[in-house]
């Protein structure tokens, strides 16, 4: 049974966190990697999550996105909510209404770019239509590149043919984990504008997990965790901002430019 498209929602919110904690194990050694976190993320916007390391950030990014079950609390993606969904229909979601990015491209190295990027659509029984495949192929400028295979390509294009995947379904939001932690300074850069772009011009939404405060500069807004908690949020970010609030947070892992 179709996942069906989400009803709207008040305030232009696309997905919710309420309460929402992840623990792992139990008794005197389980790990609470998210302890009663709340957040919505804005439709149409670039949201970045950071925080040290293992602060919950990527925890968070997997509950947001069905990879992971949450402990307690609720997820919401629309109206949709996630914790009322059984495993098929978790599975629909993620494969129909979900786009993923991550830090490992994870391209199937026998089929050609153009095959990867409709590779969600494939496994669907679907198509791209003709108009919207011309957009993103557009967008991502992989025209002339359709018919290499990952070998074939630059780490920096490979990121981009995994963009490309993640929006070909035409999905509610796209989840990025790291985007940008696999490639050099000129590379990254190239896929961050690329995600604005989607979030601009495609009128995407993108919630992206990263370390770097330069890419966190791209988003229109940065939520930072410590010890599984949400403690500060950050508007219209830049660069210097962005490392005075992971300074206070004792992130010393925290890159002074971009990678």
């Amino acid at each position: 049974m179709p996942v069906a498209p989400p009803a709207p929602t008040t305030g232009g919110v696309a997905v919710t966190a309420r309460n929402l904690t992840r623990r792992y194990g139990t008794g005197p050694a389980a790990v609470v990697a998210l302890d009663g976190v709340d957040v919505a993320f804005g439709a149409g916007r670039l949201t970045a999550i950071m925080g040290a390391s293992g602060s919950g950030k990527s925890t968070l990014l997997h509950c947001l996105a069905g990879l992971d079950r949450p402990t307690g609390g609720a997820v919401r993606i629309g109206d949709t909510d996630l914790g009322g969904l059984d495993d098929r229909r978790l599975t629909l979601l993620r494969r129909d209404r979900i786009g993923f990015v991550f830090q490992r491209f994870n391209l199937l190295p026998a089929l050609t770019a153009a095959e990867n990027i409709q590779l969600p659509l494939a496994i669907a029984g679907r198509r791209p239509a003709a108009d919207w495949w011309a957009q993103v192929v557009t967008a991502v400028g992989l025209t002339d590149r359709l018919r290499h295979r990952p070998d074939e390509l630059s780490g920096g294009q490979q990121q981009r043919v995994a963009v490309a995947r993640a929006l070909i379904t035409r999905p509610w939001v796209v989840f990025a984990d790291e985007p940008t932690g696999n490639l050099d300074s000129r590379s990254g850069a190239e896929v961050l504008r690329l995600l604005r772009e989607a979030v601009d011009t495609l009128h995407q939404t993108v919630i992206m997990v990263t370390h770097d405060p330069v890419a966190a500069a791209y988003a229109d807004r940065v939520v930072f965790l410590a010890d599984g908690r949400l403690v500060h949020d950050l508007t219209a970010p830049r660069p210097d901002q962005v490392r005075d609030v992971l300074g206070r947070l004792g992130d010393a892992d925290a890159p002074v430019g971009n990678r």
